[in-house]
């Protein structure tokens, strides 16, 4: 399964924060293409990840569970939300690129994350 990418920032938002030693499982049925789909919304949680706008508190949460998240590679996410994570960023990379780009440029600035998990999304489409 794909480890948690640079993307976490999005999923974190949508399925929630470190509680302990896992992520709370409150948003595992949250809608995600719903959500995907809609761009206004998408493009909300990007601006504050990006801080060029408003955060919800979900939003604020979400930028200080960032480093954890990818320090562990998403050892705190079940299954459900690895595969959520791995959905959001197929959705990112293929139809988002420029935001893609940002995000990791912002939260991946050694492009240790970005380069492994494009690898893995990469490896997993061709097969």
């Amino acid at each position: 399964m794909i480890r948690l990418s640079v993307c976490v920032v999005i999923i974190l938002a949508l399925l929630g924060f470190v509680r302990g030693q896992a992520y709370t499982t409150k948003y595992d049925n949250i809608d995600v293409e719903k959500i995907l789909k809609n761009d206004r919304v998408l493009t909300n949680y990007i601006k504050c990840l990006m801080e060029e706008g408003p955060c919800t508190p979900e939003g604020r949460e979400l930028k200080k569970t960032l480093p954890d998240a990818l320090a562990s590679g998403c050892s705190k996410c079940n299954d459900k939300q690895k595969a959520t994570t791995e959905k959001v960023i197929r959705h990112l990379m293929n139809k988002r690129p420029k935001d893609w780009d940002r995000l990791t440029k912002k939260y991946d600035p050694q492009g240790t994350y970005k380069q492994k998990y494009e690898q893995e999304l990469t490896q997993t489409k061709t097969v």
